[in-house]
């Protein structure tokens, strides 16, 4: 099995997997670097994986549809957003097999209301379990609440760090860089995301992605699964002032979360919306 990010736009990566000559997509934004890999790799297209609607998410799906071999793949995402037909809608706890391979779906709310994730556990040849979190988790951060609550994405995030720590986290946004400086300033004193952070630079230096993370890195160094952390919650106290009792609203989603780590959660996420 080879995993391969595929740049898009400016900053996604269309992630694709390969089993032989057979290979999936994980939301394609666009057509074209997909065709070209499949093309350049002579692969059969089997079929795409949806986490969520956004267009730089979903924009190539139709355009890829004539690529799924003999007209048998299919199109997965979620039931409950709205995806270019026809597709065959996921919900929690369902799996999709393809290339001789299970993908569990892990509903995560937060960015949109009907995100999901696709979690691999056995990948084969002894290789590290895969996440493809669509824009729920970044490298050193989380994804902007477009739909949800601040109780529903700190949920999302803890079913993630939950994953065994050699899992890969496939994120869909080169953001890594952007994130750590925001990291460091509520963590200057973190030694294990200061060396993280210089081999970010590193690779992009040389061109080549930070991606993918594992989960086990994340917590040592991300903002947004450490809110238990002292050091965190004093930055978060510093920047703005907040009420440690703070409480979902009724109808947010149901966790046994502290509530002075969803209130340092809410007021990280908006520190880092208007971080610049």
């Amino acid at each position: 099995m080879e995993l391969t990010a595929l740049p898009a736009f400016t900053d996604n990566y269309i992630w694709m997997l390969s089993v032989g000559r057979d290979a999936l997509v994980v939301d394609p934004g666009e057509a074209e670097p997909v065709i070209a890999a499949l093309r350049e790799r002579d692969l059969h297209l089997r079929g795409i994986l949806v986490t969520h609607h956004h267009g730089d998410h979903v924009g190539g799906i139709d355009a890829l549809r004539p690529c799924l071999k003999d007209g048998q793949g299919q199109v997965w995402g979620p039931a409950r957003e709205r995806i270019p037909a026809p597709f065959t809608p996921l919900s929690e706890g369902q799996h999709v097999s393809l290339l001789g391979l299970d993908f569990e779906v892990l509903e995560v709310p937060g960015h949109t209301a009907g995100h999901i994730a696709f979690v691999l556990r056995q990948p084969g040849g002894g290789q590290a379990p895969l996440l493809f979190c669509g824009d729920t988790l970044f490298s050193g951060g989380c994804g902007r609440l477009f739909e949800g609550t601040p109780a529903q994405m700190q949920a999302s995030l803890a079913r993630f760090a939950a994953l065994p720590a050699e899992t890969r986290v496939c994120c869909t946004h080169e953001y890594t860089l952007s994130n750590l400086r925001f990291a460091r300033e509520i963590e200057p004193d973190n030694h294990a995301l200061a060396e993280y952070q210089a081999w970010c630079e590193g690779q992009r230096a040389q061109g080549q992605p930070t991606l993918p993370s594992r989960v086990g890195l994340e917590l040592q160094i991300n903002p947004f699964l450490r809110c238990t952390e002292p050091s965190v919650q004093a930055a978060a106290r510093r920047h703005t002032s907040f009420s440690p009792t703070q409480r979902p609203r009724p109808g947010e989603a149901p966790q046994d979360l502290a509530p002075e780590s969803l209130a340092v959660f809410a007021a990280l996420r908006q520190w880092k919306n208007d971080y610049r």
